[in-house]
């Protein structure tokens, strides 16, 4: 084996890597943020976990992604530690599927199916087939279909150079010699383990692998103990992902790491025990890429019914390891480890969204309930909730700025604009709660109080104020375009009210029955409901157009005001009706 083998085999081993990343990323694109619903359904229970595991693992080709994605959802507080226990024995299952794939390199045979299925014959026509749907498809999710098949097409080119460029090493006295240290199956576990940690990758560690049994001189015997090792070192990632993260975070790596480490314990004294016995003819017989494939599957196999049934001992391992301090444990907005996902970081960031959504809309509903009860309890929840809605925006907003630099498909980057264009219309419903919070803090300090007339009209005002804000925000959680529909007319109802309470109010100011200081204090509120309703407007139009290229909120409300379009008139007229002022 001279330097250009070397060389060979290193540039097989980076066209590996990087088939293995674009192919997973396309196949992450696609599942977008369906993946997250399915996880909230399928994790209440350990056997729904299990499988979970092995089908995202399955779909995203990485298991490594998967264990971070899970330190990132606890450390956010989205999941539970127990949740994930069953979600990490998937994984590792689903992680086989890839050396399935590559165990057809190792195909051998003159039949034309034969041929037909190993990768020199159809990784060029899968690239061939990818590139074509990258540059001409006009539709996103064939694009994505293309990102797939170029990734794996060059995925198994890599794997055919690696073959290629250890052909010759069985000839060489060297290598043999090598050989012969692994026939102590402890140094092949640690080889394993470190030769995966380095490159952080088991399917490629596992690939390899595959690749050298071209040599012929890699028996069942060697490869064995360097598979477990294999499962071993694939824990680097997750470890280092949990670094800085809170403590129940830091013990889904914590399990990770004993359920590789007692699996491997378990598996290889089991089966060197039952050797010593037995006497295994095939532990020195040559192993080829389908054998890798095997026993790497039925090591992750036998590993998870083995300890399937002690998951709560394993979380109270991890619990021991990683001991609880006096201290409150602290969660992480929106962690920045799912940003490696955003299949589930849209989700998470779409919960967190609707919560912002939420204390909008109490608010609103807290502050208007002050100008009838005021109680400075409730005032300070109030300069709470606005708070809270302030920090929203700011580390949401930052959060949905990173996500939409990612590689989505068109529902989820659709969804971030919602988000991106919302937020800050939430926030300024908050700013404006809070404003009507400090005009009924003001008449209760100075013990002023509106006239009985005032506060019937008023009473009109906040109901239709409302109703606005409710319709509003279950259009926004809901998606429904239906309910969006139904906030503009009442907006410009909200609008038409506004201006009637404004002349009723200098009617009454000219008479001498109200004075100028609760004037001040009835513009502001009036000024106030009538900001809300706007940003109501804002919001509602967004659902209505999230299927647009852009939002043009202005022509869409002029149009829709000027139009005429019946069910606009039928809708605002029935509104009208409903909110009619005292004579």
């Amino acid at each position: 084996m001279d330097i250009f083998s070397v060389i060979m085999l290193l540039g097989g081993l980076a066209f590996f890597l990087y088939g293995m990343t674009i192919m997973s990323n396309g196949l992450k694109k696609m599942a977008g943020s369906k993946l997250e619903t399915i996880l909230k359904k399928m994790t209440s229970n350990r056997f729904k976990g299990l499988l979970l595991g092995a089908v995202v693992t399955s779909v995203i080709q990485s298991s490594s992604a998967v264990t971070v994605m899970l330190v990132g959802l606890v450390n956010s507080g989205i999941m539970q530690l127990g949740q994930t226990i069953g979600v990490i024995m998937g994984a590792n299952i689903g992680t086989t599927i890839t050396a399935w794939l590559l165990s057809l390199t190792g195909l051998e045979g003159s039949n034309i199916f034969v041929k037909l299925l190993k990768p020199s014959t159809f990784a060029p026509i899968l690239a061939l087939i990818g590139v074509l749907l990258i540059m001409a498809a006009k539709k996103e999710k064939k694009k994505d279909i293309g990102t797939i098949l170029l990734g794996f097409a060059i995925l198994m080119s890599g794997m055919e150079s690696m073959s290629d460029a250890v052909e010759g090493l069985e000839q060489m006295p060297e290598f043999t010699q090598v050989l012969t240290f692994f026939d102590n199956p402890i140094l092949g576990v640690i080889v394993g383990a470190v030769f995966t940690a380095i490159i952080q990758s088991s399917s490629a560690s596992v690939g390899v692998l595959q690749a050298l049994t071209s040599t012929g001189k890699i028996t069942y015997g060697i490869s064995i103990p360097i598979i477990m090792g294999q499962n071993i070192g694939t824990c680097i990632t997750s470890v280092i992902s949990s670094i800085g993260a809170n403590k129940n975070a830091k013990r889904v790596t914590a399990v990770h790491i004993s359920f590789n480490l007692i699996g491997t314990i378990i598996c290889l004294s089991v089966f060197y025990i039952a050797n010593a016995f037995l006497h295994f003819g095939f532990i020195n017989d040559a192993i080829g890429p389908l054998g890798i494939a095997v026993c790497h599957s039925i090591f992750n196999v036998v590993t998870t019914v083995l300890l399937f049934p002690f998951c709560k001992q394993l979380e109270k391992l991890a619990r021991l390891v990683i001991k609880d301090k006096e201290e409150k444990e602290e969660y992480t907005f929106l962690d920045e480890r799912l940003l490696s996902t955003p299949s589930f970081a849209i989700p998470a960031s779409k919960d967190e969204a609707e919560n912002m959504a939420r204390l909008a809309k109490k608010a609103i509903e807290d502050a208007v309930m002050l100008l009838e009860d005021y109680s400075q309890e409730a005032y300070e929840k109030i300069v709470e909730l606005e708070e809270k809605l302030d920090v929203y925006e700011d580390k949401l907003g930052a959060y949905l700025v990173k996500l939409s630099a990612k590689e989505l498909n068109r529902d989820d980057s659709d969804l971030i604009s919602k988000f991106l264009h919302t937020i800050s219309d939430f926030e300024r419903i908050g700013d404006h709660a809070l404003l009507i919070a400090k005009g009924a803090k003001e008449a209760a300090e100075k013990n002023m109080e509106f006239s009985a007339e005032a506060r019937k009209e008023i009473k009109v005002l906040v109901q239709a104020v409302k109703d606005i804000i409710e319709i509003t925000i279950d259009a926004f959680i809901n998606d429904d375009v239906a309910l969006a529909d139904k906030v503009e007319p009442l907006e410009q109802v909200i609008d038409d009210l506004k201006a009637e309470l404004k002349k009723r109010h200098v009617n009454r100011l000219q008479q001498g029955q109200c004075t100028i200081e609760l004037g001040f204090i009835l513009s502001d509120l009036l000024n106030n409901c009538g900001r809300v309703s706007d940003h109501c407007s804002n919001i509602a139009v967004c659902v209505i157009q999230i299927k647009e290229t852009a939002f043009e909120t202005h022509g869409y409300l002029n149009e829709i005001k000027t139009s005429g379009e019946q069910s606009y008139v039928r809708r605002y007229e029935r509104y009208k009706g409903r909110y009619t002022l005292p004579e």
